[in-house]
């Protein structure tokens, strides 16, 4: 118990949670001991107004982003207050701020946050409607507490500057332990490989939203204040991490086959699954130390887990000879070098974490990364080129503005205590995806009755304002801190400060419970029928453009492992680009999917071809994984012309099924030339079985000869392989469309 709630106050949201409650109470309590309460609620509406574009980035650009946001949600405060009498200018005045205040998240996260700021001041600024210097003096105090808040992130950041970066390395150790885990659990033969796959594909989507946070910190940290040495380590450790997934990803083994295989000497597979199952426990401890920031003492011995299945192959060899045993000793001597190449990697790790880093291991790796990160600049052109219902955040603007408009409207007209209420319930649960929006309308509804109801029941109890403040304090922390992890319990306790805080203003608590209730009864009802009926954004309409993407950047992948293939030589930014490219672009159809299973059934269409085409790619990826580690690592012979047909004649077909996808091209005009893959692939297997009935040649040339025979299966194996992967793909795109 103790552990979680340690693990709880050291997180992330925690930690950001108690930025924005220490910037909005100290300026209530000093301006509270001086008479003068409301200026020091002003101040607090300014920091958690400025407090949501404070994302993880560089200094340069939190510093700025928090400025701009602090200067913008002031300078909206005192314009409403300004046309609000006068309402032939006030309405399309407040129509069209809506409007672009939503447009702005076209420019990213960042750009996101700052919208989102924006538009909880426009709902708020109904609250404390001024004339006059009081206006003016209420904006003032604002931009003061937006100010002030920047100060109090700064005094964090410099208390802590690489805490951030380090739980979300720890984080990311541990989603990729869960991932080498999952693949130790295909080793078992009465394992449910469907259900590890669509596990795998789940934690793929995680893993890529942490990868990105990850690179944009590092990477915009490099570029804009220079690497320093801890900046390099945690490039190398998270360079280590992405080779480890995609290493993961290339052990596309046929299990059935290896267990028919060794159906008889069990052991040897038991051997390798402790292996596998040791390297995933190795990292999850290693995550823990991370976040603990203890240093790290290995618990496992993986060097003994590697003799061990060396042992395990050097006595199958034995008892069965060397010519009988020799393909499955080439399977296990790939499966011995996978592992030999992960406790590689975890070393690394291991190593950046403990006493004995070297400065030496971080030399070169900050090359070229800022390739690596979009940049951080906003041209109005993005803007102008959203302006068209083709933009789905054009859509959603549109949607949000006639939503809010409307409860804006409807609250002047109807008796409702307070209109903004409505406002803010419509704009922190009405989110461009459809499932999102529903999800986010119960738990609020659910939220804001129970926090309602608890509060209700500690003021019926509790009588003194000190006990009762304390008590709105821990609620917006912990309000704060629940936002990202259970909305519902972050609403629980938002409502409870609301209700506590009106509980030291006013005595008519019921009244404010009963009219919050209602308030966001009708936010939550208009957010979900807007998302329902107003051009909605059905997941369906984006899957072909994920596909698209998905199937280009594997296709790019697979160029780069070509040239590598061809020309030797070191590893270039182009090849790391493509292949960073089609791990994002897997999982973003992956997270496609999964949005678009949170529909009304009478949107989910073709949802079991959907689900097939994302596992198709991610098969596919695994496949390229698998030779672009290989031709990494190993010494390869000269490209064969059978080598360059197959991989020319499966970029043909990703790119048929691209037109497909864009044209409906039903009718290829490429003449893929399948039986004459066919003869090519059977002279290849009989140069192999040939060279293997010649036997292993003498000591000198044992090694070099198994190193042959070993590229030959790999690449035979998985030209195959990719080879059926694209075919499956067209027809299943096929299916997609005519279906």
């Amino acid at each position: 118990m103790l552990y979680k709630i340690q693990k709880f106050t050291d997180s992330t949201y925690f930690t950001n949670a108690m930025k924005v409650t220490i910037a909005a109470v100290i300026p209530v309590i000093v301006f509270t001991y001086l008479g003068k309460f409301g200026m020091g609620f002003a101040m607090a509406i300014g920091a958690f107004f400025t407090y949501p574009s404070d994302i993880p980035s560089s200094l340069k650009h939190k510093m700025k982003g928090i400025v701009f946001t602090a200067f913008l949600v002031a300078s909206i405060n005192l314009i409403i207050n300004i046309v609000h009498p006068y309402p032939w200018i006030f309405y399309p005045f407040l129509t069209l701020l809506i409007f672009l205040l939503s447009m702005i998240s076209v420019y990213g996260q960042r750009g996101t946050m700052v919208s989102f700021s924006g538009l909880v001041t426009v709902s708020l600024a109904f609250s404390n409607i001024s004339t006059g210097w009081a206006m003016i003096e209420h904006a003032g105090l604002i931009l003061a507490g937006g100010l002030f808040y920047l100060i109090v992130s700064l005094v964090f950041h410099y208390i802590r500057p690489h805490r951030y970066i380090e739980l979300q390395i720890a984080e990311c150790i541990k989603l990729s332990s869960k991932y080498l885990k999952l693949r130790g659990d295909l080793w078992n033969t009465n394992t449910d490989k469907k259900l590890i796959i669509e596990k795998q594909l789940h934690l793929q989507v995680e893993l890529n939203t942490i990868h990105q946070n990850i690179r944009e910190f590092i990477i915009s940290n490099s570029t804009v204040n220079g690497s320093s040495n801890q900046n390099r380590k945690m490039l190398l450790v998270f360079i280590s991490l992405v080779e480890i997934l995609e290493l993961s990803l290339s052990t596309s083994f046929d299990h059935e086959k290896l267990h028919q295989k060794f159906d008889d000497q069990p052991e040897l597979l038991l051997t390798y699954q402790k292996l596998a199952y040791n390297l995933a426990a190795s990292l999850k401890k290693l995550s823990k130390s991370v976040k603990k920031r203890k240093v790290y003492v290995s618990k496992y011995n993986l060097l003994k887990d590697l003799n061990a299945l060396q042992h395990a192959i050097t006595i199958y060899e034995k008892d069965l000879g060397k010519i009988a045993a020799s393909e499955g000793v080439l399977m296990l001597t790939t499966m011995l070098q996978y592992a030999e190449k992960q406790v590689e990697k975890i070393k690394i790790i291991e190593r950046a974490f403990s006493l004995t880093s070297n400065k030496l291991d971080f030399k070169g790796i900050d090359k070229d990364l800022e390739k690596f990160l979009t940049p951080q600049y906003y041209p109005l052109s993005t803007l102008t080129q959203n302006l068209s219902f083709s933009s789905t955040i054009f859509r959603h603007s549109l949607r949000l503005t006639i939503t809010l408009m409307f409860g804006f409207i409807l609250g002047i007209f109807l008796p409702f205590q307070n209109v903004y209420w409505i406002l803010l319930t419509i704009i922190v649960i009405l989110r461009p995806s459809y499932g999102l929006t529903k999800e986010r309308s119960f738990q609020r509804l659910i939220g804001t009755i129970l926090g309602g109801l608890i509060a209700f029941g500690i003021l019926y109890i509790v009588k003194e304002n000190f006990v009762i403040s304390i008590l709105a304090i821990i609620c917006i922390l912990l309000g704060f801190s629940f936002t990202q992890i259970n909305y519902r319990v972050s609403a629980t306790f938002v409502t409870m400060y609301v209700v506590f805080v009106y509980g030291i203003l006013t005595p008519n608590i019921s009244d404010l419970v009963q009219y919050r209730i209602l308030d966001t009864l009708v936010g939550a009802a208009l957010a979900f029928l807007a998302n329902h009926f107003l051009w909605p954004s059905w997941e369906f309409l984006n899957i072909p453009n994920h596909l698209e993407k998905a199937i280009k950047a594997n296709q790019q992948y697979l160029k780069q492992i070509a040239i590598f293939y061809n020309e030797k030589g070191s590893l270039s930014t182009a090849y790391r680009l493509a292949r960073k490219n089609a791990f994002i672009e897997v999982g973003n159809l992956m997270a496609s999917f999964q949005r678009m299973s949170q529909e009304p059934k009478s949107k989910q269409k073709q949802l079991p071809q959907v689900y097939k085409l994302a596992v198709l790619n991610h098969s596919l990826l695994s496949s390229l994984a698998s030779m672009g580690t290989y031709i990494q690592s190993h010494k390869t012979t000269t490209a064969s012309k059978t080598f360059n047909i197959v991989i020319d004649t499966v970029s043909k077909s990703l790119e048929y099924a691209i037109s497909i996808l864009k044209e409906n091209n039903l009718d290829s005009s490429e003449n893929i030339p399948q039986e004459e893959l066919a003869m090519h692939f059977m002279e290849l297997k009989k140069i192999q079985e040939n060279e293997m009935k010649k036997g292993i040649p003498n000591n000198d040339e044992e090694e070099d000869f198994q190193l042959k025979m070993q590229e030959a299966q790999l690449v035979i194996e998985q030209l195959v392989w990719l080879n059926n992967l694209s075919e499956n793909i067209v027809k299943t795109i096929k299916i997609l469309k005519t279906s």
